[in-house]
């Protein structure tokens, strides 16, 4: 090919490996012409802490009506007893909350009220999962299916023939942690809940959720229970109901629950709006949602397995945020009251430390009009409450993770052009998010270490520092803190200049520098200081404390703001890249790409983030690095490791690398396929490599994307040929390793030309990403 001998010498040996993509790009007319959804395999990620949930719900639904096995959020591949199909799950999450509700079909008496004492063996060969929609035989001889509304679950239960067919609602267990439950029987088809529950990773205030369910006929018999006591014929309790149908010559039982998170009224005027429907009805209209929302995608080449992997991760990332507004428009603010959403629909659910740097910006692409009232949404939680959120469920502040994420979450909307009509608003809640901390009376700890930031250029380590508040602790993470505050300080800055606010933005980008404050030249790492300034813990970068789950090694690349900047501290382009290669464990990924990825990258446990000086790509922290080549002078190597990466995405139940956190790791997964990825996350840059498939179509909302749609081409992309020689953008040569969203505004094709060996395409110095100043 047309590389330097430079290039060639470098690049000796990179012929070796012969299978990094995840898998060949098939030439044959491989399409996705037919039906998408049979592509989506729902259980792909729930085994192995993938932690995903099998069950129904319509793109970013209220309602996630899934079956619980006793894992801690929901449902592990490997268990083989339902206890109950509950209303309330987040994908790919790492603690314990929601499953309110679970609702089990038995026969004969009801004797017992602990869902794990008369929790239903079940059958994986007997499982069913599809978009909006499961359905599973229990040992009991029933039959039970779920599908979905935004607001509601709808449940369809074929009994045996028999007149003791129970529907069991449980409203004092859950995954969370009870506070208090109360159950009514209204009418002979008709129950109401009220559910109070606090949890997730270290407790949260408590929530309430308000249910209402219907059912398609009268029940012959009912009671209810508190604690172990069952009550015939009660018709309220605190514990749960029983529901008793004959089903000796109709055997199918169909019922709907509504949920709100406002009041009960909220769960009547959802049952109301969405109700009514047959099963069969409702379960057409959830699949055609899913198929609407996939076929803005449209893949050509790939084999069946990477098509299906592919597909599964797009599904994923439409499952959150969620709608949290009811369906007059009212929600409950994070002052605990009341408040009515004008002309947009009112989100919630905010994983924001993951989807900051991936999933807003896909999000961003395919569903830009959702993607605005999320942001408006963030606006309203600071409006509502006092503060902007870190982490964020239903109406109440976890404080889990640290670092400032709802920043570039909100500046990536800005550039994206979606807070046209509220940019002043949200940038006011930005600056005071930026420049202070929450009073103490509020539950969120924000920025917390932000008043020794401000006045010192770091975030100090303060180990075994009481917990101000439920959550996570800044102050257990100085360094990495320190990386992710000026992180969003760089792209504060951005935002503040693009609204003429120049002293402001002055203020911050000088800030940004301050992961400088941070770096250890004597171990050439960043290292954690403490409350004095002096640099504490290990020396040794794969042991030293004071990160986030990780490491100084994980941590080294997360200064996308200015890369330029981070690898003059380490000694420039060559020892960077020395340090990449290492990181990556570069020479032993050409060898084996796949058993580099599962054995030196992963080491079994999805939670194991520390003690490494390797690559972790079940994390967070690590997202961004593989692009990193990209601003040193070797591009190819970025290819080279974002396609060993995702050989870690598979079709099956272990088929997830780390949690999805609600579809962070999943935007990854397609974003790196399209071979367009959001290397500075916050601001408005995508970094390309090569991609899996030979063409991408994706569809595009004009009102956000005036070209209306966007072909991404690589033709003959596969293991052997997978180096970009070239990049034009409407068929102008492109040189530069990125594009700008301004670019792909209008830019309607992006042709890549593949082949066997690295060019010269990326490697000079104007190539690589901007710096942020």
């Amino acid at each position: 090919m047309r590389g330097t001998r430079r290039t060639r010498l470098c690049m000796a040996g990179v012929m070796a490996a012969s299978a990094l993509i995840a898998t060949p790009a098939a030439r044959a007319a491989e399409r996705t012409d037919g039906h998408l959804t049979d592509l989506v395999n729902p259980l792909i990620g729930s085994q192995n802490e993938g932690n995903t949930f099998p069950g129904a719900a319509v793109p970013f639904g209220m309602v996630q009506l899934s079956p619980d096995t006793g894992h801690s959020t929901g449902y592990d591949y490997t268990q083989n007893r339902i206890r109950g199909f509950s209303l309330v799950h987040l994908s790919g999450v790492g603690c314990r909350i929601g499953g309110d509700l679970p609702v089990l079909p038995t026969t004969g008496d009801v004797t017992q009220t602990d869902y794990a004492r008369y929790a239903a063996r079940f059958s994986h060969t007997d499982e069913q999962a599809s978009p909006g929609y499961y359905g599973v035989g229990l040992a009991s001889g029933v039959r039970a299916e779920l599908t979905a509304t935004a607001r509601t679950g709808v449940q369809r239960y074929t009994f045996p023939a028999t007149d003791k067919a129970n529907v069991l609602l449980n409203a004092a267990q859950s995954l969370h942690k009870p506070v208090a439950s109360t159950v009514e029987i209204l009418d002979d088809r008709t129950v109401r809940t009220e559910i109070t529950g606090h949890g997730f990773c270290r407790d949260t205030g408590p929530y309430t959720v308000y249910t209402i369910t219907r059912f398609d006929r009268p029940f012959t018999a009912y009671g209810t229970w508190d604690g172990s006591t069952v009550t015939p014929g009660a018709r309220s309790g605190h514990g749960g109901a029983y529901l008793r149908f004959d089903t000796t010559r109709d055997r199918t039982v169909e019922a709907t629950t509504s949920l709100s998170y406002v009041d009960a009224r909220g769960a009547a005027t959802n049952l109301r709006a969405e109700g009514g429907r047959s099963f069969d009805a409702v379960r057409a209209r959830a699949r055609e949602e899913w198929e609407r929302r996939l076929a803005d995608v449209r893949v050509e080449g790939g084999t069946p397995t990477l098509r299906r992997t592919f597909y599964s991760s797009l599904y994923r990332t439409f499952l959150a945020p969620n709608v949290g507004s009811d369906a007059d428009g009212r929600y409950t603010g994070w002052d605990r009251r009341t408040h009515r959403a004008d002309g947009f629909t009112y989100y919630q659910n905010w994983s924001l430390w993951d989807t900051y740097r991936t999933q807003v910006q896909l999000l961003g692409l395919l569903a830009p009009r959702e993607t605005r009232d999320m942001a408006r949404s963030l606006v309203a939680v600071d409006e509502d409450g006092g503060w902007l959120p870190k982490w964020g469920y239903g109406p109440v502040e976890t404080n889990i993770m640290s670092g400032d994420p709802v920043t570039p979450f909100l500046t990536t909307a800005y550039h994206l052009g979606l807070l046209r009509g509220f940019e002043e608003r949200a940038y006011r809640a930005l600056r005071k998010n930026a420049d202070g901390v929450p009073p103490a009376q509020y539950m969120g700890v924000g920025r917390e270490a932000n008043a020794e930031y401000l006045a010192q250029g770091f975030a100090p380590y303060v180990k075994g520092r009481p917990y101000a508040k439920m959550g996570d602790s800044d102050y257990h993470h100085g360094a990495s803190v320190t990386l992710e505050y000026a992180l969003s300080d760089a792209m504060l800055a951005q935002m503040a200049r693009g609204l003429g606010h120049h002293g402001d933005a002055a203020r911050y980008a000088a800030r940004s520098r301050n992961y400088r404050n941070v770096f250890d030249p004597a171990t050439g790492f960043f290292r954690a200081r403490d409350a004095a300034g002096a640099f504490t813990g290990s020396p040794d970068p794969a042991r030293g404390t004071g990160f986030h789950e990780g490491t100084a090694w994980q941590y080294q690349w997360l200064v996308p703001q200015d890369l330029p900047g981070m690898v003059g501290l380490i000694g420039g382009k060559r020892a960077a890249n020395e340090r990449l290669d290492s990181f990556f464990a570069y020479d032993r990924l050409l060898a084996d790409p796949g058993r580099t990825a599962r054995e030196v990258w992963v080491h079994g446990d999805p939670y194991a983030y520390y003690n490494a000086d390797k690559y972790n790509p079940q994390n967070e922290p690590d997202l961004i690095a593989p692009y990193t080549y990209l601003a040193t002078g070797q591009p190819w190597k970025t290819t080279d490791v974002v396609h060993a990466a995702l050989t870690l995405f598979t079709d099956t139940p272990t088929g997830m690398t780390g949690n999805d956190d609600l579809g962070t790791m999943s935007a990854w997964n397609v974003l790196s396929s399209i071979g367009l990825f959001p290397i500075q996350p916050g601001y408005d840059t995508w970094g390309l490599s090569t991609p899996v498939f030979d063409r991408v179509r994706l569809s595009l909302d004009r009102r956000y994307w005036p070209s209306g749609g966007l072909t991404v081409a690589a033709p003959g992309t596969s293991a052997a040929d997978r180096y970009i020689q070239t990049v034009r953008t409407d068929g102008r040569t492109h040189t530069r390793t990125y594009l700008t969203t301004a670019g792909l505004r209008t830019l309607r094709s992006l042709a890549f030309t593949v082949g066997p060996r690295p060019s010269e395409w990326g490697t000079s110095p104007e190539a690589a990403q901007p710096v942020l100043r």
